[in-house]
């Protein structure tokens, strides 16, 4: 979660900084000339801060072990994924959006692996400060109990 959360909040930092370093990074066409029309730096903009933002948010969740905000990414992580690769195979979107699809749908898959992996770990192990199971000592020849 805290490398996703570093990551996230670079990355908005770069888009804020320099939109056009951020099209790069994305591998889409940086525009010579605006024209009129033509508002892709305030979208840049706009999802740079988004970025910024929840990478905060993840960092911030990771110092704290939120839990269940881990479980939230799950599948809003998959949304994303699914939106993107629709948005690109519709023809809403450039090829260069698989790789933002990708990157959402491996991190979901990841973050849901080691939950999975973690509470059936917990499973296997007494919770701290429980009793540990009584156990009859063997007996010996000859005792009676």
């Amino acid at each position: 979660m805290a490398v996703f959360g570093v990551l996230a909040a670079a990355l908005g930092a770069v888009g804020l900084v320099s939109p056009a370093a951020q099209l790069s990074l994305l591998g889409l066409a940086v525009p010579g000339a605006r024209g009129s029309g033509d508002h892709t730096a305030a979208f840049v903009t706009a999802s740079s801060m988004a970025a910024l933002n929840m990478g905060v948010y993840y960092v911030l969740a990771a110092l704290a072990d939120w839990r269940a905000f881990y479980l939230w990414t799950v599948p809003f992580r998959l949304l994303t994924c699914t939106v993107f690769t629709v948005a690109v195979a519709g023809g809403r979107a450039p090829q260069a959006f698989l790789g933002v699809a990708v990157w959402e749908g491996l991190g979901a898959l990841a973050t849901g692996a080691a939950l999975l992996h973690e509470r059936r770990a917990a499973r296997r192990q007494p919770a701290a400060g429980a009793p540990a199971p009584a156990f009859p000592a063997p007996v010996t020849d000859g005792e009676v109990r």
